[in-house]
């Protein structure tokens, strides 16, 4: 028997869906539904452009860990789909990916357009039909267990014996009502995956310089965070951050992203083995002015910032440090205080905690529990995970797990 299943949304989720559902599944005509004018709009800005594909991990506890929400839907996807079955897909398809020294994957052509044309060409192969500007505004479930789709301006009902819903993270929890509506509950969605503030703070001047280790802090949140830093023109940035702003999404949120931040810009030290590596430079560099050298391998320029803020003068040297000048080193060193006041969008990379509850969704099929022939995947579920190709990888995997489910007759 032949089913109409229409996918609702033209990201990365929905166009994997529809792909996985339409190969498994060639009896089914398949239809996926975007809003928008564009296709894959999400998948063309990930990576700078360059569409950081997935990550190349493959073991699935160390995957899980990085996921901050929805480990127990994607411990099951995950088990049925992980990074070396995209990687796999892919290369079937004429696309080959490379592996960067931090673990992400990038197609090697350095250009997202390669993995949208792919996704493209591939749906014309399985004759997948795709309307743009065509929004979903209501739900609803038919006597004879199909759905009506209502469409923004458009008073046809279209029918569908399946659907999966992939629209995606949204910003309000309005976005949500119309999935309230049909019984399913929301987890409110709130930023994730973002930079911090730090409005007229002096070290904007060193906008531009990064460390290739630090560690992030929120102390009043129980946060900590390793990875490279950046320090930019409106604050700080770069995984360090990130990794921080992904785990503390919702006590960041409640906080109204006002908050304090320690920087420990020497991490492979603690408190009383910095300071004692400062009193051993102390007898090293005795005759040697404290700004002009620095023994630790940070960048000049943050050094000297850094010794200014601690009240260091220009000339002073080493040899005539006073015990109040080595402890307020060691404090400017390893818990460096800032006062964030504010978030900024990582890139253009959007991304929320928050969305579908898990609870409402059957793991091992992506199903819903209320109404049978209803799916879900991806970001719309209360799922997200870190930066480095994780979001697209539970995209993937919860894609075809639904997939492979909404196709059984």
């Amino acid at each position: 028997m032949s089913l109409d299943i229409c996918v609702i949304g033209g990201g990365a989720a929905g166009f994997f869906a529809a792909l996985q559902c339409a190969a498994h599944y060639p009896e089914h005509r398949l239809t996926i539904l975007e809003k928008s004018p564009k296709l894959l709009s999400k998948v063309k800005v990930s990576g700078g452009g360059r569409c950081n594909v997935t990550h190349d991990c493959h073991q699935r506890k160390a995957l899980l860990a990085n996921y901050p929400r929805g480990t127990s839907a994607l411990r099951q996807a995950f088990g049925r789909y992980m990074p070396a079955d995209m990687q796999q897909w892919l290369e079937a398809r004429g696309v080959t990916l490379k592996t960067e020294p931090d673990g992400r994957m990038f197609p090697t052509t350095d250009d997202s357009q390669t993995i949208i044309d792919c996704f493209l060409v591939e749906a014309r192969k399985l004759n997948i039909r795709i309307r743009t500007r065509t929004a979903v505004t209501q739900l609803t479930p038919q006597p004879d267990g199909r759905f009506g789709l209502h469409l923004q301006g458009d008073n046809t009902l279209l029918q569908a014996d399946r659907v999966i819903v992939c629209t995606g993270g949204r910003p309000q929890l309005s976005d949500f009502a119309w999935l309230a509506d049909l019984g399913h509950p929301i987890v409110p969605p709130v930023p994730s995956l973002f930079t911090f503030n730090l409005p007229q703070h002096p070290i904007c001047t060193l906008q531009g310089l990064s460390v290739p280790k630090a560690r992030v802090r929120v102390p009043h949140a129980g946060l900590a965070h390793e990875g490279p830093l950046l320090i930019t023109h409106w604050g700080l940035s770069a995984p360090a951050v990130l990794l921080t702003s992904a785990w503390g999404a919702r006590l960041l949120h409640q906080c109204h992203y006002d908050f304090e931040a320690h920087i420990h810009w020497l991490p492979e030290y603690h408190e009383e083995s910095l300071r004692q590596a400062l009193l051993t430079q102390k007898q090293l560099l005795a005759k040697r002015a404290v700004h002009n050298r620095n023994p630790f391998g940070l960048p000049a320029r943050l050094w000297e910032f850094l010794m200014s803020q601690a009240g260091i003068p220009a000339d002073q040297r080493w040899a005539d440090l006073s015990k109040a000048h080595l402890h307020t080193m060691v404090q400017h060193l390893a818990a460096y205080t800032l006062r964030v006041k504010g978030k900024t969008t990582f890139k253009e990379e959007f991304v929320t905690a928050g969305g579908v509850d898990l609870e409402g969704i059957q793991l091992k099929t992506m199903e819903s529990k209320y109404h049978k022939g209803l799916f879900f995947a991806g970001e719309v579920l209360d799922i997200d995970g870190v930066t480095g190709g994780f979001n697209f990888q539970a995209a993937w995997s919860t894609a075809y797990v639904a997939a492979l489910a909404a196709g059984v007759e």
